[in-house]
């Protein structure tokens, strides 16, 4: 058993959004679905037994070319592409070269079907440079357009140029993550400086992306990616944005889990903190996939 999380880019008109949606589902299950109007972008947990992934994703990846442009596109999140990330997900070590075959899979069929070109990166990067999501994001579509136009940077898969509408995918093959929010009672800047302190490339918590996204009406968000959430509970990274807050005289109100994370992110997590989305049953992984055990087809 595999899971997969597109994030495609739109977060705001719900038929759209739900037939987007639909067609993910087509061949896999869908367990989870989380959309945001402020970041207007939507994130899905799929998962589907070995072989039928890589067809549910090429179909989903099919319906954001035809429903999306990117030309009207406007979000707090940044993004490349229609269907902006592919990270096909595996639960158990065993199952990791099956993770990336998947992942291969579907980049090639996004690439050859829909000619929309296609950057590898993490678990599948060509180079080190290339592991992070944020080198293919710098300067937006626009910023990748003239990247790409100058031959700085080049295509992994598909056309050398980004497609006309739908832009370009960035696919992987990962273990989970933990995709972690939490709101600010202050403005953007606060965000956006608590930000910079809790990733992990400005010195912070090892493994830990965030960037700050601005809510309006005074309020914010410091939106992470924890990427090894068993060895960073998500309790450090409300502990760390608590007391970055408290030095800006902001308040941390809340928290928000996006899709599913596994049991022990949510180890330590302080009971004074509202997930108001939160439902065990729903967003940890082990209370919706049972992955055989080892040995065991």
């Amino acid at each position: 058993m595999l899971l997969a999380v597109p994030n495609f880019s739109e977060g705001r008109d719900r038929r759209r959004i739900q037939a987007i949606s639909g067609a993910f589902a087509t061949g896999a299950g869908l367990l989870d679905a989380h959309s945001d109007p402020h970041h207007n972008r939507s994130v899905l947990t799929l998962d589907a037994g070995s072989g039928h992934l890589a067809g549910a994703l090429a179909r989903g990846a099919s319906a954001c070319v035809e429903r999306i442009d990117m030309r009207h596109h406007h979000g707090e999140h940044p993004c490349v592409g229609a269907l902006d990330i592919c990270p096909v997900v595996w639960l158990r070590e065993e199952d990791r070269d099956e993770a990336r075959r998947e992942a291969l899979d579907v980049a090639g069929r996004i690439a050859d079907e829909l000619a929309v070109p296609v950057f590898l990166y993490g678990e599948l990067a060509t180079t080190e440079q290339r592991r992070e999501r944020a080198f293919f994001r710098e300067g937006g579509l626009q910023g990748l357009r003239r990247r790409m136009a100058t031959g700085e940077l080049e295509t992994d898969l598909g056309p050398s140029r980004p497609h006309r509408t739908a832009g370009a995918t960035l696919v992987t093959a990962r273990p989970p993550l933990a995709a972690f929010n939490l709101e600010l009672d202050a403005g953007i800047e606060v965000a956006r400086s608590i930000a910079s302190v809790v990733r992990e490339s400005g010195g912070g918590l090892p493994s830990v992306r965030a960037i700050g996204v601005d809510l309006g009406h005074g309020r914010s968000q410091v939106s992470t990616n924890v990427q090894d959430p068993v060895a960073v509970p998500l309790a450090e990274v409300v502990e760390l944005v608590r007391e970055l807050a408290r030095l800006y005289g902001a308040r941390l109100t809340d928290a928000e889990i996006v899709g599913l994370v596994p049991k022990a992110a949510l180890d330590g997590f302080p009971s004074d903190l509202a997930l108001p989305a939160y439902q065990a049953k729903r967003h940890v992984i082990e209370g919706r996939v049972s992955p055989p055990r080892p040995g065991v087809p």
